[in-house]
Formats: structure tokens, C-alpha cells, sequence
């Protein structure tokens, strides 16, 4: 047997390689396959023989190529010059393989994740000798504008720091420090590996107590997430998802994105890579992609790699999230990836459960959302994931296993609906369908901001919506004219809500993102409005004569003619509804 070779290659199922071992090997353990050396990773052992699920493409392998063994699990890179860069599935990064290959990457191409030959300034904050842990920040390197690196000591070392590099430019393989564990030395380089399926350790879990504001009103005000929540956002071909996380991943306040494109289509793909680059932070004019890394792996990258795709994003995220950082994961889209399990399953010829999934499909479903939360990290600092993941179900069937199993494991459901995305609303989230638990968490932050008022707002609405539902049955067989004026104030109301709060348009400088105040305000002044004409009204006013006030046009044009700056000037437009439909009661007492 050759050295270091494992095994022979016996059998080859798509993307699956039966293996005859000639060697010890381990479950999860990397391996490289054939004479181009493809990635994979063992995922059974029977007897002599593995399964290994490889990564790239196995067209031409054939029985008899030898099988090598990495003595690793599938593992990531993890160091300064991850900010800003585009990866596939197994962290090889794309920009790289492109100036080595062209267009179309090669079997077996290994390229380091990190760039090995670039120079970074380490800047130490502590000084030997000193008892560390591991998550221990020992330094810090300025990795963007935005983003402060801090160098940390690896999860499970400890030791005395007997020396630490002075101030200086050091590569990512270079040694920065050096601690002593009993009679070893051990060296601690800028950049550390970590094993994608093993959640990376904290101190504590924290209870969620901050939302996570994404700008979007629908979602910030009906249905919030907290920072270090779970959210799903299913929806049918058309519907928007994707859509959706790119607003979030351009205007939520976290200090990082992990955009993670799972089996999406190339085109979809193609406009993110192209697009982000383009983007401006809203929040500080620079760059976007100087707090984003993208994830690529499309639908016609080898299946197996959107199945580590997910992992790779994760693992990347929890890295950040011990320096400190609020961390928001898009995964697009889940779906996709159980598809991926789905299809390797069937090609190791396991028992399918619903749908020909897996029957473990909840179990990697809930080792992947739980990885998210809010935490005190290791170096005693409160950091957090939140993770949102869209569900492509099957013709928009919320019943599909991928999205129920999802349901068990997200505290937020944003179902995205087919009418109001092909009626042009967006973001195209069902005010009926959609809910959140993060209500409670959340609610004594956006109380103090809004004097206390906010639930007591964010219910009216909510009730007035799930009146208008209810009223539409009756419209649509018998038409509006027959119900009274306090029935059709209410389809009144709830038109102005739905067009001047829930609708929002991307494309306008304005309306795009409203802050925090601006939200209040507008929904302080819809509630206003239903309360004044529904006593109006009630004091014998006509619903026609109500509707003819400018103050309607007013209100269904403020989300344009007031920016988050000026979200104060609010309350004059609030005076003036007061005033005018008082004044119109009074008239007609």
C-alpha cells in the first residue's frame, strides 16, 4: 500500500464513493479521493468498507484509485482576511480560483482560504507572562474599516503566554505568540482551524432582550426578531425570499452579514456577487462587502457541497461572534440543502421518511438553527447569531416536511405570499400567516422609545387587519356597499396600513429604511386615524365626507415625505390628523 493511503476506491454512486479500507479511518474524517485528490469526508463505516461523501465532481473516477487520509475532520481556515471574501462550499475561495483557472475551477483545486502571502499588522493587548484559556483576546488586527479583528487564543488550548510578537506586519501562518502547557511549548499562529460540524464553545447563554432592526416595518413592528433569534422565511418560487435577505443583509444593525447562496439558481447567485460589491452601508458610506462574506455555492456546483455549505457559514460566524460581534447568517436556501441531504442519502440507499428525506432531517435541522443565540463568549464580552434561513417549499405548500420540521426549531415564521408579491407589495409577507415569539423579548426596548405605547399600537393594527380579513369574505360575495360605515371605515383603515406601513419600496432613498422612530410615528398616526374616525363616525359623520379630508392623502404619502432624520416632524402630521377630524366631529355633533 502507498504511503498514507487509506483505502481503494470500489464503488462510485454519483457523489457517493464506496471505499475498500486498508487503514484505520474515522467517521467525519477528510479524505482525498482519486488521482486528482477530491475532496471528501467518510460518513459510514461497515466491515471493511466507507462511504465517503465526496465534494467535487466524480465524473471520470473510476474503482481502484487510491484514497488519502488528511488525519482531520472537514475543517475551516479562521483569521484575518475572511471579511470581504467570496467562498464555495468547502472554503476555497473563488476570486483566487479564478485568477489560477479561469472560469471553471479544476478537480481537486486547493487553494489556502486565507492569503498566504498578505501582510497584517498585529497589534498585541496583553503582556507575558500571563495564565490564558482558550477564546483569551491576545491582540487585534484592523481587518477593514469596519471590522476590528481580535486575535484569540484557540477554544481548547491553555497555558502560561510565555511571549507574544511585538507590534509589527506578520502573514496568517506566521507565530504571534507562544504559550507553555506543563513541559510543551505550544505555538499560537494569526490564524487557527476548526472543524465545521462542532459548534465552537461559549461561557453562557444570554436571553434575548434586543431586536435585531432590519429598517423593514412589517418585520421590525408585527413580527420582530431578536438579536441571537431564529427566523424562517418560506415562500414559493416568485414570492421574494431572496429578496428579502438581501434588505436585511444590506440594512440590519449587525457588524456582520454571513450570506450563505445554498443551491440557489446561478443567475440569483451571479446578481448577489455582483451586486454587493456595489453596495453602500447605509450606516457608515462604505462598502458593503467590508462587513460581509459570501458563501457561492449554486445549483450547478456538485450537490454535496451545499450539504458543508451550511456548516462552513455557521462555523464562520460563531468565529466573529467570539471577538463580540452581533453576526446576522443568511442561509438561501435551506431547502436546497435538505434536498442535498435527501439525495446523498438515497445514494447510500438509507430507509426515506416523509418525502424521501432522511429520517434524520430534523436532527441536522436543529443542530444547525441552534448554533444561533445570544451569548457571553468565552473572553467575557455578550455577543450574538441571528440566523435566517429561507424555505423554498414545492409550489408554496407550507405543509412540505422542510418547513415543518423548520417550524419546531424558529421562534419566527415570516411566510412570504403569492398575491401580494404578484400585486407588487413587497416585502410580500402575510400579515395572517407570519408570526413571532420574539414579541415578549423585545417589547421593553421599543416601550421605552415609544412611551410605552408600542404594544398597545402594534395590537390595534393587528386587529384591525384581522378584521379587514374577515369583512373581505363578506365584500367578495356580497360587495362593500352593504356594510355599515364603522365596518367599511375598518377596509378603509386597513388599506391605509397596508399601502402607507406595510409596503415598502427598496428603490426610494426614503422609504427604504425607517428607523426605529419613524416606525413609531407612523403607526402612532394610522391608530390615531382609526380612533378619530371611528368616533366621528359614531357621532353620526359619513365615511365619504371622513375620506375626503387631505389628511388621508397626508398620511398615505408620509413614508416618502419623511426621512429617518427628520422622523420627529412626525408629530405635526399627527396634530394636524387630531385637528382636522376633531374639528369635522365637532361640526357634526
Amino acid at each position: 500500500m502507498d504511503e498514507g493511503v487509506i483505502g481503494k476506491v470500489k464503488r462510485v454512486v454519483g457523489p457517493v464513493v464506496e471505499a475498500r479500507r486498508e487503514a484505520q479511518v474515522e467517521m467525519l474524517e477528510l479524505v482525498l479521493v482519486g488521482e486528482h485528490r477530491l475532496i471528501g469526508e467518510v460518513v459510514r463505516i461497515q466491515g471493511d468498507s466507507a462511504w465517503i461523501q465526496v465534494y467535487e465532481d466524480t465524473t471520470g473516477l473510476r474503482p481502484g484509485a487510491p484514497i488519502w487520509s488528511r488525519g482531520e475532520p472537514l475543517s475551516v481556515e479562521l483569521g484575518p482576511g475572511l471579511v470581504g471574501g467570496i467562498y464555495d462550499g468547502v472554503q476555497r475561495p473563488l476570486s483566487a480560483l479564478r485568477a489560477q483557472m479561469g472560469d471553471f475551477v479544476s478537480k481537486g483545486a486547493q487553494v489556502p482560504a486565507l492569503d498566504r502571502g498578505k501582510l497584517w499588522r498585529f497589534i498585541p493587548e496583553v503582556k507575558p507572562p500571563l495564565s490564558v484559556t482558550g477564546g483569551c483576546i491576545i491582540g487585534r488586527v484592523q481587518e477593514t474599516e469596519l471590522i476590528e479583528h481580535k486575535v484569540m487564543i484557540p477554544p481548547l488550548l491553555a497555558g502560561e503566554l510565555f511571549e507574544i510578537a511585538p507590534e509589527a506586519e506578520y502573514h496568517v501562518e506566521d507565530t504571534i505568540a507562544r504559550l507553555r502547557f506543563d513541559t510543551r511549548s505550544i505555538d499560537v499562529a494569526l490564524h487557527q482551524r476548526w472543524p465545521v460540524r462542532v459548534p465552537r464553545p461559549y461561557m453562557a447563554r444570554l436571553p434575548h432582550s434586543m431586536p435585531l432592526l432590519t429598517g423593514q416595518r412589517v418585520i421590525d413592528t408585527l413580527f420582530p426578531v431578536a438579536r441571537g433569534g431564529v427566523v424562517v422565511v418560506p415562500g414559493g418560487f416568485g414570492t421574494g425570499k431572496t429578496m428579502v435577505q438581501h434588505a436585511l443583509a444590506k440594512w440590519c444593525d449587525a457588524d456582520l452579514v454571513v450570506y450563505i447562496g445554498c443551491g440557489e439558481r446561478g443567475n440569483e447567485m451571479t446578481e448577489v456577487l455582483t451586486d454587493f460589491p456595489k453596495l453602500t452601508d447605509p450606516r457608515t458610506g462604505r462598502s458593503l462587502m467590508e462587513r460581509t462574506i459570501l458563501i457561492a455555492n449554486t445549483s450547478n456546483m456538485p450537490v454535496a457541497a451545499r450539504e458543508t455549505s451550511i456548516y462552513t457559514g455557521i462555523t464562520i460566524a460563531e468565529y466573529y461572534r467570539d471577538m463580540g460581534l452581533h453576526v446576522a447568517v443568511m442561509a438561501d436556501s435551506t431547502s436546497r440543502w435538505a434536498e442535498a441531504l435527501r439525495e446523498l442519502s438515497g445514494r447510500m440507499e438509507e430507509m426515506p421518511a416523509d418525502e424521501g428525506f432522511p429520517a434524520y432531517l430534523p436532527t441536522r435541522l436543529a443542530e444547525f438553527y441552534e448554533r444561533a443565540g445570544a451569548v457571553r463568549t468565552l473572553s467575557g464580552s455578550e455577543a450574538t447569531i441571528t440566523t435566517i434561513g429561507a424555505v423554498s417549499p414545492p409550489g408554496g405548500d407550507f405543509s412540505e416536511p422542510v418547513t415543518q420540521h423548520t417550524k419546531r426549531f424558529v421562534r419566527a415564521f415570516w411566510a412570504l405570499d403569492k398575491q401580494l408579491a404578484n400585486a407588487r407589495h413587497y416585502p410580500a409577507i402575510s400579515w395572517m400567516d407570519s408570526y413571532s415569539e420574539y414579541i415578549e423579548d423585545v417589547e421593553d426596548w421599543w416601550m421605552e422609545r415609544t412611551n410605552h405605547e408600542w404594544q398597545k399600537l402594534r395590537t390595534t393594527m393587528i386587529s384591525v387587519m384581522q378584521q379587514e380579513a374577515r369583512l373581505q369574505r363578506v365584500v367578495k360575495l356580497v360587495g362593500a356597499d352593504v356594510l355599515p360605515d364603522s365596518q367599511r371605515l375598518i377596509l378603509e383603515i386597513a388599506n391605509v396600513f397596508k399601502n402607507a406601513f406595510l409596503q415598502q419600496n427598496a428603490y426610494d432613498k426614503v422609504d427604504a429604511y425607517s428607523g426605529a422612530e419613524k416606525q413609531y410615528r407612523m403607526l402612532q398616526i394610522i391608530a390615531e386615524l382609526y380612533k378619530l374616525a371611528a368616533e366621528a363616525i359614531k357621532n353620526g359623520a359619513a365615511l365619504e365626507d371622513i375620506r375626503k379630508t387631505p389628511i388621508f392623502t397626508e398620511v398615505m404619502q408620509m413614508k416618502y415625505q419623511y426621512d429617518n432624520e427628520n422622523a420627529g416632524r412626525l408629530s405635526g402630521l399627527l396634530e394636524k390628523a387630531r385637528e382636522a377630524l376633531h374639528g369635522y366631529t365637532n361640526d357634526n355633533a
